[in-house]
């Protein structure tokens, strides 16, 4: 980290064995990132619940290049486990931002576009036609968001192809 760890505590007191903690787990980050600015740590006791008692409340605030990070995670009753909680998602978070900074990031191809040739109402299912002339099966339980009975012949739509007992068939059709 280019700027020392800032650990805050507010409504009590941190114990050493607290602190020590939290330290260890940042020092974590900072060798897994090596990218980590700023790190700031706030530990509260955000208000008394008379039916659940105690509940600690971490927020961690990361500065790397590029973007900030900010993990809040829900109340927790045990400090220990809150701790653990929020820098577990904050290491799944830097390690998301680096991903992204280095371009790792992944691409999902477009569904292939496709025109209905066949359809049989009655026994509900159909044929769809690829720009390459094959015809694959389909069901209307695979029809997304439209009624298969408005369903028309040369009606372009997308499709996911998957193979079935009998061969291709569109596991997801969607009207384009």
């Amino acid at each position: 980290m280019k700027i020392p760890l800032q650990i805050t505590s507010r409504n009590f007191e941190l114990t050493d064995a607290i602190e020590t903690a939290i330290r260890e787990k940042a020092l974590k980050l900072d060798q897994m990132f090596d990218q980590i600015m700023r790190c700031a740590v706030v530990v509260e006791i955000p208000h008394r619940n008379q039916q659940k008692g105690v509940l600690y409340n971490v927020r961690i605030n990361i500065t790397v290049p590029g973007t900030e990070i900010v993990v809040k995670r829900e109340p927790h009753e045990d400090l220990y486990v809150s701790i653990n909680n929020a820098f577990d998602t904050a290491q799944r978070q830097l390690q998301d931002a680096m991903s992204r900074r280095r371009g790792d990031v992944k691409y999902h191809e477009e569904a292939p576009r496709a025109r209905i040739a066949k359809l049989f109402a009655d026994e509900g299912y159909g044929f769809i036609a690829t720009p390459e002339g094959r015809e694959i099966y389909f069901h209307k339980n695979s029809l997304i968001g439209h009624d298969f009975e408005a369903l028309q012949v040369g009606m372009p739509v997308r499709y996911i192809e998957s193979v079935g007992e009998k061969g291709p068939q569109a596991s997801t059709v969607k009207v384009d």
